[in-house]
């Protein structure tokens, strides 16, 4: 598959990154570009770099491993207690020349400090923040936020942290002591901080601006007015001339619901492709790139999990987030109609990949610990507005249901259209509806008085 060039912007960054060795923190609007940066620094860089993420869906979404596996830090709250390494994992840690980090948003406060208390210890490089390590960290706090911590943990965090946000772990402030295990030292580490302006997913300015608007949580009434009165459309029934519909969703029953009543409103047979499963996966379903069980009948609307990559330097035929239909079920091979043209879709393997030590290049290496192969297909009249992260649609219908229940929420879902002309909005927006982070205003705005973006 062919690979886009960076833009100037996104070169500049990947310069950055390459040629130095500082912490940097990429950021961006929905539809900047971080992952195409992301997936082009994995393939071209000559450091010797291990990239992971928060959740195991997100670690393959990256050819990377997840955050706990790769450090082997214990699930929960970390804290002050006593990491214990093997020899497998400190060779692995002292290989690193660069840690990528995607979904950085996701990861709290603690869990960031337990990465820095890790690297320092098996380096033995106890002074330096994350032992020598040069961290590269993708994501948008606007669009994603850790799981907030209950009980014990929340009354941890609030009185160890300014919030549980990445951005306010100690090691980058500097408020980090001694554990007892090791001497952290009375200084922060350096981060610089670089948000990708250009957004190539949208072209229409004034619609750039409203989402802007939502992102930060500036809705003037006149940017609510016209997101409302574009909004309030019937959604027009499926035609072979439009492209698909889909509906984004705040919770998965709504989801199910809607997929289920239209797949059985479908006539025809009924048929049930079964995953297969090599190793460990980790968590049980939930870890699962696509569903276990994949229901299909001629007709169902279905959306790819994965881009194309049997292309062989042509243009792709889908990507991840293409809509289409199912024309025809026969065995190994699926056939859907994407924008009038159909092609037969096949099983594909998602790897799960685990870091290893190789002695004799003294290098790290990557190995496959886990396979699972399944149609890279889900039902798609309707999705979480969580999984369409990262996603791109020509027309969306936005059930908010109840209200926007996260922050960012909304901002993700209005996103993802490429133009306000695809929106179609099932109730009208709330101002409870437009939810910002207070933590993230602060520190965005603080970052930015600091370091002007770059463009």
């Amino acid at each position: 598959m062919t690979r886009p060039p960076l833009s100037p912007e996104q070169e500049a960054v990947y310069r950055l990154i390459e040629d130095t060795r500082e912490h940097v923190f990429v950021t961006g609007r929905a539809g900047t570009g971080k992952s195409t940066l992301l997936q082009h620094l994995a393939w071209n860089t000559s450091k010797q770099i291990a990239v992971c993420a928060p959740t195991g869906v997100a670690a393959l979404n990256v050819e990377g491993q997840t955050i706990h596996s790769l450090f082997r830090l214990p699930i929960g709250l970390i804290a002050n207690t006593q990491l214990d390494q093997s020899d497998a994992t400190r060779k692995i840690l002292n290989a690193i020349d660069t840690l990528v980090i995607d979904e950085i948003s996701m990861v709290n406060a603690d869990l960031m400090d337990g990465i820095d208390r890790s690297l320092r210890q098996a380096r033995g490089r106890r002074s330096e923040p994350f032992g020598g390590v040069q961290i590269v960290m993708f994501g948008d706090p606007y669009q994603l936020a850790p799981v907030p911590p209950r009980g014990d943990e929340l009354r941890y965090i609030r009185d160890h942290y300014r919030s549980f946000w990445f951005f306010d772990a100690k090691v980058w402030n500097g408020e980090a002591a001694s554990d007892g295990i090791l001497d952290v030292g009375s200084y922060g580490a350096d981060l610089q901080v670089r948000e990708l302006i250009d957004i190539h997913r949208q072209s229409d300015q004034s619609f750039k601006a409203m989402l802007n608007a939502v992102r930060y949580g500036r809705v003037t009434a006149d940017i609510a007015q016209i997101l409302n009165d574009t909004g309030a459309r019937t959604p027009p029934d499926a035609a072979d001339d439009e492209p698909p519909i889909i509906t984004l969703a705040t919770r998965n029953d709504i989801v199910n619901a809607i997929n289920r009543r239209h797949l059985d409103a479908l006539p025809g047979r009924l048929q049930t492709a079964a995953a297969e499963v090599n190793g460990d996966f980790g968590r049980g379903e939930a870890a699962y790139p696509a569903d276990a069980e994949l229901r299909l009948k001629v007709g169902a609307q279905v959306m790819f999990l994965r881009n194309d990559t049997s292309s062989f330097g042509e243009p792709p035929r889908w990507v991840n987030g293409t809509i289409g239909t199912v024309t025809r079920i026969a065995g190994e091979s699926v056939r859907v109609e994407i924008d009038g043209e159909e092609v037969d879709v096949e099983p594909a393997v998602w790897e799960r990949f685990r870091y290893a030590y190789d002695p004799g290049s003294k290098s790290l290496s990557r190995e496959i610990v886990a396979e699972f192969t399944q149609f890279p297909l889900r039902l798609a009249w309707a999705v979480t507005i969580h999984k369409s992260q990262g996603k791109t649609y020509d027309r969306a219908v936005i059930d908010l249901g109840s209200g926007a229940f996260a922050p960012g929420q909304t901002y993700v879902a209005l996103s993802r259209l490429t133009s306000l002309d695809g929106l179609y909005l099932s109730r009208p927006l709330r101002p409870s509806d437009i939810r910002v982070d207070p933590d993230v205003q602060r520190w965005m705005a603080e970052m930015r008085a600091a370091r002007p973006p770059a463009s």
